[in-house]
């Protein structure tokens, strides 16, 4: 057996344990060497995650290794993982091997504050003393880029927006300089200037190092800036393996072929379309612009007090949402675009009373919206109004089938007559958003997080609404499920009048289905505009910096 490779993957087989056993990946086969990166890629559901949880050691309990074996070097010995006791796995985990998992909001502890997270594994493993760790865990915090490192360390994970706890699970898995670090999509919750930030750390750190990574992303363009070989997984399956640059630019398998058509069509067409691909959808053909807004916001703002370090100073707030006023039409697309903690997803938790606001109004229909969340007008509104969380695992229930997901806002709002019709109109919902009918009675953990991220938008259209809140709906998907999704969105928009506000921190997803854009920066719009319009001519030095920081196109 060769010395220079870091890990071995034969004949890789995952399964899912029910009434019947479902093989989810199949024969997978790979090396590693020491130092070199391997990039992952395919569409959601492909088995990207369930290789690198098998690597870990981590996988669910209704999943198991049905077949193969997986070799990491440690120690300059090679240790079968699969058939490793638990004790001996866990003591790689963090200290040789380290993961950054694709759902931060689930990935840390909610009643422990994120800087002691990270404290907590470089004492757990040596890698820092009691006497330094605060101070290099500041400093890790500086390295992936988050704003204010004293306030992120005494915060809270539900206290950060989800770009800066991907962040803080970035420092986390880094800060033991692990020999394998596996990045399950770390970079699908940060904008493009965070992203960008990102990948030259990971070249800077690759260099320090010589680590070995596995890089699992449906971005194509970020695999190419990273790997060295990639992998492109397809129903479980391995469907092509290379060198990243010659597979990116002569791809032989069909599904490649498609995955790369999916990703230049993303860049290079101005709107996605509900009848072809690319193609255009008629300027304004949905949009009523006469009349009142179907929603309207008026200086809203939402600001958190933080904490006093003496009693006599006097209280200070972080403004999250500060003064924000905008309108949506009937059956228009707004998109709001912005690096991770700008203020988005607070914006529209806030406009919806998830989250009390501070200040502000919100009119739906002319209505003024009263300031009680449990108002009856709100559980109203609710119905009409839609939202599509941003971290889909922590948005449904995982004790409950996810059909019955889809069903129970129907159940609410007491749509439907019967119990069985219920079901039958979550069956196609579920297949409206890619998923088949058997889908009906899986648990959550069954799923992919693309797939999850599709079952919560069925659930949205569940109560037929006239506008649905899209927080990064399609930041967890490839490119060609992307493509389905926003055509998916078109389609209701042009068949059903809906409203959308659809954020994103990837101003080319924005672009594809907006009408008009809105770029918030520090919890304020600072330039609005015509979709088109404002991609072609932005005004402002930080949309500029945005949209000059975009991923580049492949090969």
């Amino acid at each position: 057996m060769k010395n220079d490779h870091q890990l071995i993957v034969r004949n890789l087989s995952i399964a899912f344990q029910g009434q019947r056993e479902r093989r989810v990946v199949e024969d997978l086969s790979f090396e590693l060497k020491k130092g070199e990166t391997l990039g992952i890629a395919g569409e959601s559901g492909s088995g990207k995650s369930l290789t690198a949880l098998a690597v870990m050691g981590l996988l669910p309990e209704a999943a198991l290794v049905s077949g193969g074996e997986i070799l990491f070097k440690s120690g300059g010995e090679m240790v079968g993982i699969s058939r490793a006791g638990a004790g001996a796995v866990r003591r790689l985990r963090g200290r040789e091997m380290a993961m950054i998992f694709q759902e931060p909001a689930t990935a840390l502890n909610p009643v422990m504050r994120c800087g002691d997270q990270v404290a907590e594994a470089m004492l757990l493993h040596g890698a820092a003393t009691r006497a330094d760790v605060k101070q290099q865990v500041m400093d890790w915090f500086g390295k992936v880029r988050l704003p204010d490192p004293e306030r992120i360390y005494k915060s809270y994970p539900h206290q950060l927006s989800g770009g800066q706890r991907q962040r803080v699970m970035i420092a986390m898995a880094l800060c033991c300089n692990p020999s394998l670090l596996i990045a399950d999509e770390p970079t699908s919750a940060l904008d493009a200037t965070v992203q960008r930030a990102f990948l030259d750390l990971m070249k800077e750190l690759k260099q320090a190092w010589q680590g070995t990574v596995i890089f699992i992303s449906h971005d194509l363009g970020v695999v190419a800036e990273v790997a060295d070989r990639v992998l492109v997984l397809h129903d479980g399956k391995l469907a092509e393996a290379g060198e990243t640059a010659e597979v990116l630019r002569n791809p032989r398998h069909p599904y490649t072929q498609q995955l790369i058509s999916s990703y230049r069509e993303k860049l290079q067409s101005k709107k996605a379309s509900s009848h072809t691909p690319g193609q255009a959808v008629p300027s304004g053909s949905a949009v009523e612009k006469d009349g009142q807004p179907l929603l309207r916001v008026e200086k809203l703002s939402t600001w958190f007090p933080l904490r006093r370090r003496f009693p006599w100073q006097s209280k200070t707030y972080l403004k999250a949402v500060d003064e924000v006023s905008f309108e949506l039409r009937r059956g228009e697309i707004l998109g709001i675009a912005g690096e991770s903690g700008s203020g988005k997803t607070t914006l529209v938790r806030s406009l919806l009373h998830l989250q009390q606001p501070t200040a502000g109004e919100v009119y739906f229909e002319g209505a003024r919206m009263p300031s009680d969340p449990v108002d009856r007008q709100w559980k109203a509104a609710r119905k009409r109004l839609q939202i599509v969380f941003q971290d889909p695992y922590a948005a449904l229930n995982p004790r409950l089938q996810v059909g019955l997901a889809v069903a129970e806002p129907m159940k609410v709002h007491q749509l439907f007559g019967t119990e069985q019709e219920r079901r039958e109109q979550a069956v196609r919902l579920l297949e409206a958003t890619g998923l088949d009918g058997e889908a009906f009675w899986r648990f959550p953990a069954e799923f992919s997080g693309g797939q999850r991220q599709r079952i919560c938008i069925a659930r949205a259209l569940a109560t037929q609404p006239d506008c649905i809140i899209c927080d990064e709906c399609v930041s967890a998907l490839d490119a060609s499920t992307q493509l389905q999704i926003l055509e998916l969105l078109l389609a209701l928009r042009r068949d059903r009048g809906l409203s959308f506000i659809f954020i994103s921190h990837d101003l080319a997803t924005v672009r594809q289905v907006s009408d008009r854009i809105a770029i918030m920066k520090d919890g304020s719009i600072i330039e609005t505009g015509e979709a088109e319009e404002l991609w072609q001519h932005p005004q402002m030095p930080y949309t500029k910096e945005l949209l000059q920081a975009q991923i580049a196109p492949l090969y």
